[in-house]
């Protein structure tokens, strides 16, 4: 009874999805399967080069730098190009990049192409995160978004322990093979994405304008929210960043860390789908807030932690966090951008994760050196109180799920439903995206910024496998494809 329960919750958690989504979401789990740059490059540094401690961190802060650089770069290229050709530059560039890093010597070198690699990889997400909210339609999001999560962290849990292998026989082996993974990825994308960037709609002959970086940044709204994405950031980022660093301090080893770190990644492969099955229905708002109470408080737990237990206890709890979050952030963002400006809003978003990669290490160090490991934890306890309050504040008034639905304009693309089951297969040919004023009369359309009904929003034909109602929303842990940061664990990105 129980396994034949089991299957029908899994059967439902990835049904309805359109074949174009699980294409998307395979060239992503590839990509984390060869997330070594992402785990090793501290210690192929310290141990194989022979730098310093100051060094890493400084290579680590250049990588950051370069996701910040490229974040804006790459949503505007993902608006204008398109979602495909931006992946395609992103993910060879990546490929090339990553390549280069293992073959580099001078100290200077490193760390330059450590920028660059930081630039290529994080060039990604904007275009991974607009193209999966172009495809997916609006009452699937939040299921969409966590699916694609989870293949990060799968990927990210099986590669850790792979990487571990290959440093020890070869750091360069490590590189080059990231870099034949991301190629793989780059060749998914080009063989079996179609692009999904949006048309934009005349009414009355008046083209929809078009977003700006400017228009953006004047978002009220939307930039809270990026703040307070900024908020959480800072807090997860000490799991890889502040956590090692105090736990060495109160006399526990690398492996010690390990085994706490380890919980994060299995506890999201076990929990990210059946939660999410959980929470879709549920008021985003209140799911945002408890999130950010749990990721507070979580972190701020491990002032009190005096055994192994007790650290792994803190790891559950903002864990939790970090499940309930990331879907529902993400499906939050893709409601507040308009369509045809998801890019830049989406790199905007990014840019939330990148600083706080490039400003959690500095601000980290800073406090447990001049105040003590026990002060940042309580800081980490008053910015999630912050961000909770943040969100309570910045969804009041939000219509209340994407179908009812609250998305700034109509979808200008559908995607039939797949078949259950996460692996398209090559017999079937690859799902056709049809611009919606191909299907509803220009009289249906509604102008963008008015709310959109389910049908002007998913297309013709959206509800064929549909398993669950409209509800809910969508912290940007590297959904992108591209590598995570240099010296991130299983928190670290998007990312992809």
């Amino acid at each position: 009874m129980y396994v034949t329960a089991l299957k029908r919750a899994a059967k439902e958690s990835v049904s309805g999805l359109p074949r174009a989504f699980w294409w998307l979401w395979t060239s992503t789990l590839v990509n984390r399967l060869g997330a070594f740059v992402a785990t090793y490059t501290a210690l192929y540094l310290t141990l194989e080069r022979g730098y310093s401690a100051s060094y890493a961190g400084l290579v680590a802060a250049l990588h950051g730098l370069g996701g910040v650089v490229s974040s804006l770069g790459a949503g505007v290229m993902a608006d204008r190009l398109g979602r495909r050709p931006t992946l395609l530059i992103a993910q060879t560039s990546t490929a090339a990049s990553v390549a280069l890093l293992g073959f580099m010597e001078h100290p200077v070198a490193i760390a330059a192409v450590a920028g660059l690699v930081g630039m290529t990889s994080n060039a990604s997400r904007p275009a991974v995160q607009a193209m999966m909210a172009d495809i997916v339609r609006p009452e699937d999001r939040v299921r969409a978004f966590s699916l694609n999560y989870w293949a990060i962290n799968l990927g990210f849990a099986i590669s850790s322990a792979g990487a571990g292998l290959v440093a020890e026989y070869s750091y360069l082996a490590g590189f080059l093979g990231e870099a034949a993974l991301t190629l793989v990825c780059a060749v998914v994308v080009f063989v079996k994405l179609p692009e999904s960037r949006p048309e934009h709609i005349t009414t009355a002959g008046k083209a929809e304008p078009g977003t700006s970086l400017g228009s953006v940044l004047r978002d009220g709204r939307y930039m809270g929210v990026v703040g307070l994405s900024f908020l959480l950031a800072l807090i997860f980022m000490q799991s890889s960043v502040a956590l090692p660093v105090a736990m060495g301090m109160d006399g526990w080893s690398p492996s010690d860390y390990g085994f706490v770190i380890a919980l994060n990644g299995v506890l999201i492969v076990a929990l990210q789908i059946p939660v999410t099955r959980l929470i879709e229905h549920r008021d985003p708002q209140r799911l945002l807030v408890v999130s950010a109470l749990l990721a507070g408080y979580g972190f701020g737990l491990t002032a009190f932690a005096g055994s192994l237990g007790f650290y792994a206890l803190t790891v559950v709890v903002w864990t939790l966090a970090e499940i309930v979050n990331s879907p529902t952030q993400m499906g939050l963002v893709v409601r507040l951008s308009p369509v045809h400006g998801r890019g830049r809003y989406q790199g905007v978003h990014t840019l939330s994760w990148s600083a706080a990669a490039l400003i959690a290490p500095l601000l980290a160090g800073y406090v447990i050196d001049h105040f003590g490991a026990a002060w940042l934890w309580a800081s980490c306890a008053v910015i999630g109180t912050v961000a909770a309050l943040g969100y309570w504040l910045l969804m009041r008034g939000l219509p209340d799920g994407p179908g009812a639905t609250g998305e700034r304009g109509a979808s200008a693309v559908t995607a039939a439903p797949a078949p259950a089951g996460p692996a398209p297969t090559d017999s079937a040919p690859a799902t056709a995206l049809v611009p919606a004023a191909a299907l509803v009369p220009a009289a249906a359309l509604v102008p963008a910024g008015e709310p959109v009904s389910a049908e002007h929003s998913g297309g013709a034909g959206g509800g064929a496998g549909a398993t669950h109602p409209t509800t809910g929303t969508g912290k940007d842990k590297g959904t992108g494809t591209g590598t995570g940061g240099v010296t991130t664990a299983a928190v670290g990105e998007a990312g992809a």
